[in-house]
């Protein structure tokens, strides 16, 4: 099903600040509470725009939200986060904007989870994690593997992970992580759902906590990744490393690692995608005459015929030899772009020659009236 775009959602510009959403959000969620909107249509509404708000509302989702759009958050998307919508907490959104007494109560009707017992000992993957790597010109284009270090949570081996021993109920929930409360405000009796002081929104409590993670269930470790770096990639391309990143929740999967690469640019190859350029310069003998050049390409060098007549800025292309593209085994192309430089130091024999070379004409006055020609169109 295609969702409506969350901008759109709060009635906001995409440049919008995060105080003209939070703005927007305070008055829709006035607007469309279903315990004031009676129209069949407003528990729909009401959790569409809890959900716009909770994304635009986080610098890190924005951002995912903004470059992939809902994809970012669909199973096995392309955001970072390991962030679910179904895990959306929207009774601590409203208690921040209105206080404790706009309520929660109806989130489990909307499908939003407040901490409930239906999802409370669901598995929930990891969190991603996204690390910029650093490349050579010549290591992002041939490929090459570099090692990262990176501070992970991994799940704690002495407690599998629980964060204690001897589980049982949280007798202050009864089990279902949150407590509820009813509270008079403006707009009526409002039912407030809080996550459970005593459990912390697990329902469950423990006899001894774990001694090794204090009961988080995890223990920070330095992990060394080794990561293999396809040839052609370029600045702000991404690489994902599946499985690797923060260890999950109740048996969930870890998160992934993704890999983006920043390029350093190289003294005389200039890259667009996977093309290169390379300025090379010739006298204007060469130019005039023509002649053969020897040019450095990515793995060797080869002999490039110049045919007389040559400008500056003409462009001659070699096929083949640019970047390969990655996953592919198609490859770029080199172009040689022509520099034709005049000399500014001239001995008295060179100078001698130049001035015999004009003296024969050599076509400057048919080049000076075409100019001036040109000029009048």
């Amino acid at each position: 099903m295609n969702k409506k775009d969350y901008y759109e959602v709060l009635g906001v510009s995409k440049d919008a600040s995060d105080e003209e959403i939070k703005r927007a959000f305070r008055r829709l969620a006035k607007q469309y509470h279903p315990d004031v909107n009676k129209s069949p249509d407003a528990e729909a509404k009401f959790k569409e725009i809890g959900e716009a708000y909770a994304i635009l509302s986080d610098p890190e989702k924005r951002r995912q939200y903004d470059q992939y759009g809902h994809a970012a958050f669909e199973n096995g998307g392309a955001g970072f986060s390991g962030f679910d919508i179904n895990d959306i907490d929207l009774s601590s959104i409203f208690e921040d904007l209105f206080g404790s007494s706009f309520g929660g109560g109806f989130g489990s009707n909307f499908g939003f989870n407040f901490g409930g017992e239906n999802r409370r000992n669901s598995p929930v993957k990891g969190k991603d994690r996204l690390v910029t790597l650093n490349l050579t010109f010549e290591e992002a284009v041939f490929g090459c593997k570099k090692s990262i270090h990176l501070d992970l949570n991994e799940s704690c081996e002495n407690c599998h992970g629980k964060g204690g021993f001897n589980e049982k109920k949280c007798s202050k929930c009864n089990g279902r992580g949150v407590v509820v409360m009813e509270q008079k405000s403006m707009f009526g009796i409002f039912q407030t759902q809080t996550t459970c002081p005593d459990c912390g929104g697990s329902g469950v409590t423990f006899e001894r906590i774990c001694s090794e993670c204090h009961g988080t269930g995890y223990l920070k470790q330095n992990k060394e990744i080794v990561v293999s770096v396809p040839e052609g990639v370029d600045t702000g391309y991404q690489l994902r490393i599946t499985g690797k990143g923060e260890a999950g929740k109740n048996g969930g999967p870890n998160g992934d690692i993704y890999i983006e690469f920043n390029v350093k640019k190289h003294d005389f190859f200039e890259r667009h995608e996977e093309d290169i350029y390379l300025e090379v310069p010739i006298t204007i003998v060469e130019a005039a005459l023509g002649c053969k050049k020897e040019i450095p390409t990515l793995e060797n060098s080869v002999m490039l015929e110049i045919k007389p007549g040559a400008s500056t800025g003409d462009k001659l292309r070699l096929k083949g030899k640019g970047i390969k593209i990655p996953n592919s085994l198609r490859k770029g192309d080199l172009y040689v772009i022509l520099n034709v430089v005049t000399p500014t130091k001239l001995n008295r024999k060179q100078k001698s020659l130049l001035e015999e070379l004009r003296d024969t004409g050599l076509e400057d006055e048919t080049i000076f009236k075409n100019f001036q020609k040109n000029l009048k169109k």
